[in-house]
């Protein structure tokens, strides 16, 4: 028989939670006993997700938003927080891709990428930091290899994840007083549903790409570290390199 969930058991919350390397973690966190936090744009799929995970030992609780909408953050946060779960364990990983010239770019499509790789990343920080301060807990920001590089079509790309990456190092030194760890996970291209998107083009081989269980595994790995240590930047690539 199952156990119950334990009231000391840890929290993970996760955004982008339901499709890719945010649905891997979800799983990957449920079997190594921790409680969900889910957050993603469709309450479908992350029900159909929580629906899959929850047990007597896993707890799960979801709520939909939309991180390009910046009025709508806060308030779906305040509500997944007001559920009784505190989070030992932020993992901001919902991300977007835009490819094509700086020069050409629409200020609304420049705009649009900002919010969601970098501005909905600080406000969901800003949301969650009172609760992890209680636990002495940890945020993970999911970044990509991007941010130390400069490729041609992707450079709105590449502006927000170096942002993110800067972000990431100076919340650090803001919150160590306060017991707070932050890591950035810097990952080379993932097989996930972000090359299908309307905004992105390439060709590169996805067979050659890293695997969001891989992902999962890594990120479950850094959440695990003891509260003495932190990883302030792990970088994770295919075998085959930069693709």
């Amino acid at each position: 028989m199952s156990s119950p969930v334990s009231a000391s058991a840890p929290v993970a919350l996760i955004t982008g939670a339901s499709r890719g390397i945010g649905a891997a973690a979800a799983r990957a966190f449920s079997q190594a006993g921790y409680q969900l936090l889910l957050l993603a744009r469709s309450q479908a799929d992350l029900e159909q997700l929580a629906q899959e995970l929850r047990s007597e030992r896993c707890r799960v609780e979801t709520i939909a938003v939309d991180l390009s909408d910046p009025q709508a953050i806060a308030p779906a946060l305040e509500n997944l927080l007001s559920r009784g779960l505190v989070p030992t364990v932020l993992i901001n990983n919902a991300g977007a891709a835009y490819t094509g010239a700086l020069a050409e770019m629409p200020l609304e499509q420049w705009q649009w990428l900002l919010q969601l790789n970098l501005t909905s990343v600080v406000q969901t920080c800003q949301a969650v930091l009172p609760a992890l301060r209680q636990t002495q807990g940890l945020i993970i920001n999911v970044s990509s290899h991007a941010a130390r590089n400069a490729f041609p079509e992707w450079g709105a790309y590449c502006t927000t994840k170096a942002a993110l990456a800067s972000f990431s190092r100076c919340l650090a030194e803001e919150e160590r007083q306060h017991g707070i760890r932050v890591s950035t996970l810097t990952l080379g291209a993932v097989n996930t549903p972000l090359w299908d998107s309307e905004t992105v083009h390439s060709s590169f081989d996805r067979r050659a790409m890293l695997t969001p269980e891989r992902v999962a595994e890594t990120l479950l790995s850094l959440a695990q570290q003891p509260s003495s240590n932190v990883v302030e930047d792990l970088t994770l690539m295919p075998a085959a390199g930069v693709l």
